[in-house]
């Protein structure tokens, strides 16, 4: 068990989960889910997510149960494209009638998490808690500089759900496989997957290293392709131009279920610090990610078997020179005077991405 771990809740039918933030953010809670599971294997679990959970979840073994789509609020979701106005009171309405006797914010520092599981109605509310949060009945504090995956196995050890795994581990099915077949065809040469996109543009290594990298890796035999979002055209377009060799664009080409099979067929996944990078080693994919020294404390994979995370060491802002140790995001401290979104990752060699890409292939 980890430090300071309770004992089970007795008689436990049924527990809620509160995650509904991105993949990356999803893909760190696993192991916790897999705890809780293990601790309490007669009870329904039930995610408290996003729309995407709920595709996610359609069909798939493993430890979520079910999902409620939660209406975007906030600090806990916004709204998806296209998605039809829900009421929170009806959500708070239908929740409490689940009669939920753990309910557990895994979601953040609690500020506005902590209210909504607070009023779930369960018999007993454990989860994180920063300064300007409200408690639950059981509570661990949020520090920021702690990796996800230990944080969120922490606090479900508040219940007595005791980690089973440190390695977030997501089962790729049939459906994803044959979505990704009918996009991709079936490979001619052994593929490699790049993703250099990321929502925040300072975990973004420049296009051109990617592709360097793209050309290198087509060298050496391997079929090239470069997946990105809609919004990430551009820099998936730059990658392409850069390339100067074939390689394979997919924008908008798949969906979550055929990235999960794309990654799963690929021998290599090169990506920054972003949700495709943690999904492909949640399949099984080695991996190569780039990381600002901060995110590599806090998200990087626990283990080097088959994962490589190349750090770049930059701790102030290469346009005015703040130190953003303390995090690069608005909402933490010692960033809020930098408005600057520049790339904090531009020190990361190629060279250095090349020899651990290598020597996950070639081993």
């Amino acid at each position: 068990m980890l430090e300071g771990a309770a004992d089970r809740v007795p008689d436990v039918a049924r527990i809620a989960v509160l995650r509904a933030n991105a993949l990356g953010d999803f893909i760190f809670v696993l192991p916790a889910l897999e705890a809780l599971r293990a601790a309490y294997p007669q009870a329904e679990i039930v995610l408290l997510g996003a729309p995407w959970h709920e595709q996610l979840w359609r069909d798939r073994p493993g430890p979520v149960d079910r999902v409620l789509v939660v209406p975007p609020a906030p600090g806990i979701r916004t709204a998806t494209e296209g998605e039809p106005e829900s009421s929170m009171v009806d959500f708070l309405a239908a929740a409490r009638a689940e009669r939920f006797d753990l309910a557990l914010q895994l979601h953040g520092g609690g500020a506005n998490s902590n209210p909504l599981v607070a009023a779930l109605g369960a018999r007993l509310t454990a989860g994180l808690r920063a300064e300007d949060a409200p408690p639950l009945d059981r509570w661990l504090r949020y520090v920021y500089y702690q990796h996800e995956v230990i944080r969120y196995l922490e606090a479900v050890a508040l219940v007595g759900a005791a980690a089973t795994t440190i390695t977030p581990a997501l089962a790729v099915t049939e459906t994803d496989r044959a979505e990704a077949r009918t996009v991709l065809g079936e490979p001619e040469r052994p593929r490699v997957a790049l993703h250099p996109g990321a929502t925040d543009t300072r975990r973004r290594w420049p296009a051109d290293r990617f592709g360097e990298v793209a050309r290198t890796l087509h060298a050496d035999g391997y079929e090239i392709l470069v997946t990105g979002t809609p919004a990430e055209r551009d820099v998936v377009d730059q990658v392409v131009a850069t390339a100067g060799v074939p390689v394979r664009p997919q924008v908008g080409t798949l969906g979550l279920s055929g990235l999960a099979g794309c990654y799963a067929g690929c021998e290599l996944v090169v990506s920054n610090d972003t949700g495709p990078l943690h999904l492909a080693a949640a399949v099984g994919t080695p991996t190569v990610g780039i990381f600002w020294v901060g995110n590599l404390i806090t998200t990087a994979s626990v283990t080097r078997g088959r994962h490589r995370p190349i750090t770049s060491w930059t701790v102030h802002c290469p346009v005015c020179g703040v130190d953003c140790t303390p995090g690069i995001y608005p909402h933490r401290p010692g960033d809020g005077d930098c408005p600057h979104r520049d790339s904090f990752v531009t020190d990361v060699p190629v060279a250095e991405v090349l020899e651990a890409a290598r020597e996950l292939l070639f081993r």
